[in-house]
């Protein structure tokens, strides 16, 4: 019965997905495929375009944190346009094109209209890793970060840190203890996380349905976390990267934008409403192009992740500013 459910929700909405949208791209040699070997990678519309301060996302590892403090709101506004979307340690991408030191990748388990095997961006080479070990764990059970970031450790004490990672973020688990979980990485063999950081699970068909309760108290987490384009990790988000995120940690894949967002799941409307519902809005008072989506919690309100100068935050989703956009709203959990 739950995996009927599954297939109501996130897997029909792919199947129309890519039923409905012809790929601009042809499909790439499967054998061309890597892991990302980053924390979070950031992808961008074309090689080379980086600025200086842009430096702490771009090497490995990657210093997330540095990177999104260090901007202003001028500066983080200039990646709004510059930047595709972030991918997750261990995410699996299919290289499209090479450029001198960066590749043109697509990000599995991130649908869109513009490529069949996921969002397509741009990113350093040295942030890839073939994967040759840790393919070879796929079939294993994984365990996914549940807190906004966590530590991977040397050791099982943890008493050495290795690198810190973010929500939604899956590894390969090679065994388990009271305390401690050890995982497969991409290109440095075992490490640890704390298990009050992780769930695991044996494939993602068996991450339990959830309810709209469920998806908004995981959404709660990031209140107060800053706005960034692109982003789809606990180190930021933008609006769909937050949505596709946490519905990703719950089992189902959504599209990754909002205006692909709100053209599948179940159309809603207002007076039936329910928590983790998402809410659509668009330009010219609600008919033209959707460019922002939130994720309706009840009582009128909607926590989302609004702009450049702001955080994941809770506001009402008729308020000024709001309300004169909204386009509707549409149901990926089946109730």
């Amino acid at each position: 019965m739950n995996l009927w459910r599954r297939m109501i929700t996130g897997v029909l909405c792919l199947i129309f997905l890519f039923s409905l949208f012809t790929p601009v791209h042809a499909k790439a040699d499967d054998s061309e495929t890597a892991y990302v070997d980053v924390a979070v990678a950031t992808l961008w519309v074309e090689p080379g375009i980086t600025r200086s301060i842009d430096s702490p996302s771009l090497s490995n590892p990657v210093d997330l944190w540095t990177w999104t403090k260090s901007m202003s709101y001028e500066e983080k506004l200039w990646l709004v346009g510059n930047l595709e979307t972030q991918a997750l340690y261990g995410t699996k991408v299919t290289i499209l094109e090479k450029q001198g030191d960066w590749v043109k990748v697509a990000v599995h388990g991130q649908p869109t209209p513009r490529h069949s095997l996921g969002y397509p961006g741009w990113m350093p080479i040295h942030q890839l890793t073939k994967g040759t070990a840790f393919s070879q764990f796929q079939s294993k059970p994984f365990a996914q970060i549940i807190k906004p970031t966590a530590w991977l450790y040397h050791d099982p004490n943890s008493r050495k840190r290795f690198m810190e990672i973010s929500f939604a973020t899956r590894l390969p688990v090679i065994s388990t203890t009271k305390h401690a979980v050890k995982v497969m990485t991409p290109s440095d063999g075992a490490k640890w996380l704390k298990r009050e950081d992780v769930q695991i699970f044996r494939t993602e068909a068996d991450i339990p349905t959830p309810t709209g309760e469920d998806v908004v108290r995981t959404a709660k987490q990031f209140l107060g976390l800053p706005y960034l384009w692109a982003g789809t990790s606990g180190f930021g988000f933008d609006c769909s990267g937050f949505t596709h995120t946490i519905y990703k940690a719950h089992g189902i894949t959504i599209p990754r934008d909002s205006s692909v967002q709100a053209q599948f799941g179940l159309p809603v409307s207002e007076k039936d409403l329910q928590p983790g519902d998402l809410l659509f809005f668009a330009y010219d008072q609600g008919k033209g192009r959707v460019h922002h989506v939130g994720m309706y919690i009840g009582n009128g309100k909607m926590i989302h992740s609004p702009n450049s100068s702001s955080t994941v935050r809770i506001d009402d989703y008729r308020a000024p500013g709001y309300g004169e956009e909204f386009a509707g709203a549409r149901r990926y959990i089946q109730r």
